[in-house]
């Protein structure tokens, strides 16, 4: 386990945080997505540029699960005794942005951890794999206070940035919502990037025009965070509902089986509606919930090939 070195803070009962994050599952996200790096290199992004690389960056280990034998480096091997391969400019040179939401909405949690913990959960796992192979990292964060972002850098840097961003949003001026950090992250990542949106995308919608304009530029994945009572309302008599980005309060019985199915198929409509608007942008679309292991969901979506996700 590494958990310890992917943490925000100390887990309490009120915030139990992630969960444990096994280096073998991390291990495969990253080959996982490191696959789709490799997806995004290959194509636009490496069409831009002579050749495929001509300026060495680096040596560094072979990996036989993501790395070309043909690329490996055999002075470097004899001298070493370990397999190494030589990584270019135009190879290695991948921002991966990670845009997460801290709202008040993601506060919310009646499983095994709050979609705030699931969240940080799956920005810490991704922004992990995305600092290996020397890529660079950045991170945007809104919450009530506003949007900010800490510039890309590599490796441990990257993920430090990724670490204090999550620890608190600095007031920047830029807005406080999803479609203000689109706007910002639009902003910021000026080369061709790998963008992951966490958010339980709960609310206005009028984040779609930017969720376009960066989907035009960069390859963009979307993982939604749910919690099962979004879902379905459970059987526990009269209740009182509080929309904790707004405060408008609601009282329900939930005791009416009615009451229940329509709160049910209206949910489903409302995330069908999401999915499908995420789809017309052109974008990946994950959903992890506060039940059950989030980070197995995860790593099977990276697994699998787009067409059947």
């Amino acid at each position: 386990m590494i958990s310890k070195r992917l943490r925000v803070s100390e887990p309490t009962a009120a915030r139990p945080g992630p969960g444990l994050l096994p280096e073998t599952l991390l291990r495969t996200l990253d080959v996982n997505l490191a696959r789709r790096v490799e997806g995004l290199l290959a194509g636009d992004y490496r069409s831009q540029l002579i050749g495929r690389g001509t300026e060495l960056a680096q040596l560094r280990p072979y990996d036989p699960e993501t790395d070309d034998v043909r690329h490996i480096d055999w002075k470097a091997t004899a001298r070493t005794g370990i397999p190494h391969v030589r990584v270019h400019l135009a190879e290695r040179i991948l921002v991966s942005w990670i845009v997460v939401d801290t709202t008040l909405s993601m506060e919310f949690g009646t499983a095994d951890r709050r979609k705030a913990d699931v969240a940080e959960g799956v920005a810490l796992a991704l922004g992990y794999a995305a600092t290996r192979r020397g890529n660079k990292l950045g991170t945007v964060v809104f919450g009530e206070d506003g949007v900010s972002a800490q510039a890309p850098r590599q490796g441990r840097p990257g993920m430090m940035g990724l670490i204090n961003g999550l620890r608190g949003v600095v007031p920047s001026g830029a807005g406080s919502s999803l479609e203000a950090a689109l706007r910002y992250t639009g902003k910021l990542a000026r080369q061709r990037a790998l963008v992951v949106v966490i958010s339980d995308f709960r609310g206005d919608r009028d984040w779609r025009r930017p969720l376009l304009e960066v989907a035009g530029r960069h390859e963009v994945i979307c993982v939604e965070v749910r919690d099962p009572r979004e879902q379905e309302l459970p059987d526990a008599g009269e209740l009182r509902l509080v929309d904790p980005e707004t405060g408008r309060q609601l009282r329900v019985n939930t005791s009416s089986a009615v009451l229940r199915r329509r709160f049910a198929a209206a949910a489903e409509e409302e995330r069908r509606s999401l999915a499908a608007m995420l789809a017309g942008a052109g974008v990946r679309h994950a959903v992890v919930s506060t039940e059950g292991d989030w980070l197995r969901s995860l790593t099977g979506f990276l697994r699998a090939r787009p067409g059947r996700t």
